[in-house]
């Protein structure tokens, strides 16, 4: 291979970013650290359970919408009901979860979180409610609402109706 011809498997990270097109790199950039510190303390937390980020997503929206069917559970966070089931026996075994058969359709099965359940995703939002609440503390007046349009902006079309029905438009 000449000096010239690159190596399309290797990544060149000190090559400049392709100026051609317009990416929003910056906003990008800031996404991922942004990411990585909102999951890191809620990482740690679920580690010493044996627990990992989609645990703390079943416990989210089950704690979200008590009651919630597996059907919806598997159309928000669009996994296979195998992925699913695996989640959801840890969190039943280990008593975060209950499920209960529905009252209309006995085949339905309705997700509900414990006490200890609760409480361990109030112990989990703790720090991320903190850390949303002083990054818009430190915005100008009525930036919570501009926050929220940019995030549901971000959200597939099609699954706006969903933030709708679990109420997360609601501050707007």
């Amino acid at each position: 291979m000449s000096a010239t011809q690159k190596n399309v498997n290797k990544a060149d990270i000190n090559s400049p970013p392709p100026e051609s097109q317009d990416l929003p790199l910056d906003i990008m950039g800031l996404f991922f650290f942004a990411y990585r510190d909102f999951t890191g303390d809620a990482d740690a937390l679920l580690e010493r359970q044996d627990f990992g980020r989609a645990h703390h997503r079943v416990l989210y929206f089950v704690n979200l919408r008590p009651g919630m069917p597996v059907a919806d559970l598997l159309d928000i966070l669009k996994i296979t009901k195998q992925s699913l089931a695996r989640v959801l026996r840890q969190l039943i075994d280990s008593g975060y979860i209950e499920q209960k058969t529905g009252h209309t359709d006995r085949r339905q099965r309705l997700l509900h979180a414990t006490e200890k359940g609760r409480q361990f995703f109030s112990t989990l939002s703790a720090t991320q409610a903190s850390r949303i609440n002083t990054a818009i503390a430190n915005l100008p007046p009525n930036s919570r609402q501009i926050v929220l349009r940019f995030m549901i902006g971000m959200v597939d079309p099609e699954d706006r109706s969903t933030l709708d029905r679990l109420n997360l438009t609601s501050g707007l």
